[in-house]
């Protein structure tokens, strides 16, 4: 196993989150509700910066590995499913919309990787759309674990919207990626 910075960073996101969920089975009197709130918002966002920082760096210094490509995707979808878990059980996002963008992640992983098996990765590389779901899923996410206002914003009411948005994306990028691969599905569906 390689390890650089942007491996450390990954392994960073991690172990952020166990924190991002262990917040909220703190007792009370440790730590009240909006301090819970607070304080698993600025984890999220620090895993999620590292999200993009781990990539950059990576590029940049030319420090990609198989390893790194493998964890980062893993890292992410833990970190979302982790999180719209805890936001469930706090009744905070409806069950269907954490199962959608679960679900969707489960099923395009799965797909990439037996794509990759029969060596047609490239067909369900990740494309913009995917990125644009990505970002909605990042900005919503911490906004409902905030759940008050700011600066006079609803934070709460926003960050449901964005989920929907990043709901709406989900279906729609996963229906661009089976839509890509379904010419192998159909070649090599046979052959299983």
């Amino acid at each position: 196993m390689p390890f650089n910075i942007p491996i450390l960073l990954t392994w960073l996101r991690v172990a952020l989150i166990p924190l991002v969920v262990g917040v909220y089975y703190l007792p009370t009197h440790w730590l009240p509700v909006a301090d819970r709130n607070l304080a698993a918002t600025l984890v999220f966002i620090v895993a999620a910066i590292t999200d993009w920082f781990d990539g950059f760096l990576a590029r940049r210094w030319n420090e990609t590995s198989a390893f790194g490509a493998f964890l980062d995707p893993v890292a992410d979808k833990l970190m979302v499913a982790g999180a719209l878990l805890v936001l469930v059980q706090l009744d905070r996002v409806n069950a269907i919309i954490a199962f959608v963008i679960i679900g969707r992640e489960i099923t395009i992983s799965a797909l990439r990787e037996w794509m990759a098996e029969i060596g047609a990765r490239k067909s369900v590389a990740v494309s913009s759309l995917g990125k644009v779901k990505t970002a909605a899923q990042m900005v919503a996410i911490p906004a409902l674990l905030f759940h008050d206002t700011l600066f006079g914003i609803d934070v709460h009411f926003w960050g449901e919207i964005l989920l929907w948005v990043a709901g709406v994306l989900t279906v729609w990028s996963m229906f661009y990626y089976l839509r890509k691969a379904w010419p192998v599905i159909k070649e090599k569906g046979g052959n299983l």
